[in-house]
């Protein structure tokens, strides 16, 4: 839809400037006047080649900022401000997205005009979430939109801490594998082919060991340019086959198998899902309907298949007990919590407990991964490292003892 920048003056004759997007000039004068204000001028906004750029790169709404204006919004109207008066302190605290600031904008008209938040933040649930707008919307409907976002504040702070210890904890091993991998690919194009011209030069015959790092080395020289296309390749492969259900399905079920990182993949995605979980229950929404959001954010196939069957058979009528248990996709622990809560009638609270368990699960299951990767580095270093000591020296030794 196109954007419209406006003026219009309130009832104290103070100028007011905005953006909105809206389908017609029609509906924007509309939604101003229901604002309670009195539009000026009204046109078509252009976005030029640098606008286009900052919007698509540099305009995106990060998961840090979401939990800034999610805690500060709940905090303003516990303090009791007014929805609107909030939403105006927050963009004018806004400074240096122009998407974070468009939301806003477009919540704060939405609101003026008699319209819910959770509406106004239906239009950016690519941005936010359905389970975010969810909650909102279930917030506002049971008349408990404060506690609804102190609650989506702090599981998004949860969140972020969560993913930042397991990205932190990756950092060091990434580095240095990545590391190891350039040194080689500039080794075997640009140093060893040179090397081995010296030694052509003297005539010295070379070992086997020699010869077959030659063979290596003038084949990743002619070959090199293949190296960026096959990157590029993958990232078309999988950008391409993310659109296919069974392609992801197959992908995200070698994930899972993989050693070490599959098990790791695993408590990550059982940490989000009954976090999120607990935290849509507790907002009101029902269980049905909390389980197939569940499926849309899992992140992972096999996990998404998983909710949609669970979700199925509950509003059939099977306990959600007995349908967590019939999709083998989960932990006995989690079958056996979920089957405690139901027996309680405090599910939303067992749910928070199992994604504390498994996020405690998944750090130390990093922390385990990195003692492990960072010797196992070393050896595979050292193995490299004599590899070319032995085929660079061996044929040195042998123009030494020719003289």
């Amino acid at each position: 839809m196109p954007k419209y920048l406006y003026k219009a003056r309130d009832w104290s004759g103070k100028l007011v400037k905005g953006e909105l997007e809206m389908g017609t000039k029609e509906e924007v004068v509309s939604s101003i006047k229901e604002g309670g204000l009195v539009p000026i001028s009204v046109g078509v906004k252009s976005e030029g080649l640098i606008d286009e750029i900052n919007k698509r790169y540099l305009g995106r709404v990060t998961p840090k900022q979401i939990t800034n204006f999610t805690r500060q919004l709940s905090t303003m109207m516990t303090a009791g401000l007014a929805m609107t008066e909030a939403l105006v302190l927050l963009k004018n605290q806004v400074e240096g997205n122009q998407m974070m600031g468009e939301i806003i904008e477009h919540a704060l008209a939405t609101v003026r005009g008699g319209g819910a938040l959770g509406t106004a933040l239906e239009r950016y649930q690519n941005t936010f979430g359905s389970a975010y707008v969810a909650s909102v919307k279930a917030g506002e409907e049971g008349g408990v939109l404060m506690e609804v976002l102190q609650k989506l504040a702090l599981n998004l702070e949860n969140e972020n801490e969560f993913k930042g210890k397991v990205k932190g904890a990756m950092i060091y091993p990434v580095i240095v594998v990545v590391g190891m991998i350039v040194v080689a690919i500039i080794m075997m194009v640009f140093v060893i082919p040179k090397l081995m011209t010296l030694y052509d030069d003297f005539g010295s015959d070379m070992p086997a060991i020699t010869r077959g790092l030659m063979a290596v080395s003038n084949f990743m020289a002619k070959v090199w340019f293949l190296f960026p296309l096959l990157g590029v390749g993958y990232v078309w492969l999988m950008k391409a086959g993310s659109k296919i259900a069974n392609f992801r399905f197959r992908k995200d079920r070698l994930k899972l198998k993989l050693p070490i990182l599959g098990e790791l993949t695993q408590k990550t995605i059982l940490a989000n899902t009954m976090r999120t979980m607990s935290m849509l229950l507790s907002a009101g929404i029902p269980l049905v309907e909390a389980i197939k959001i569940v499926a849309d954010v899992a992140g992972n196939e096999v996990y998404k298949r998983a909710f949609d069957r669970i979700s199925e058979r509950v509003q059939k009528g099977f306990s959600i007990a007995n349908s967590f248990e019939e999709t083998n996709a989960f932990p006995l622990i989690v079958n056996q919590m979920i089957s405690t809560g139901e027996a309680t009638g405090k599910l939303d609270e067992v749910l928070m407990r199992v994604s504390n368990y498994f996020s405690t699960e998944a750090e130390q299951s990093v922390k385990s991964l990195t003692s492990a990767i960072e010797p196992l580095i070393m050896i595979v270093l050292g193995i490299g490292v004599g590899f070319l000591v032995v085929a660079v020296i061996m044929p040195i030794y042998n123009l030494t003892s020719q003289f």
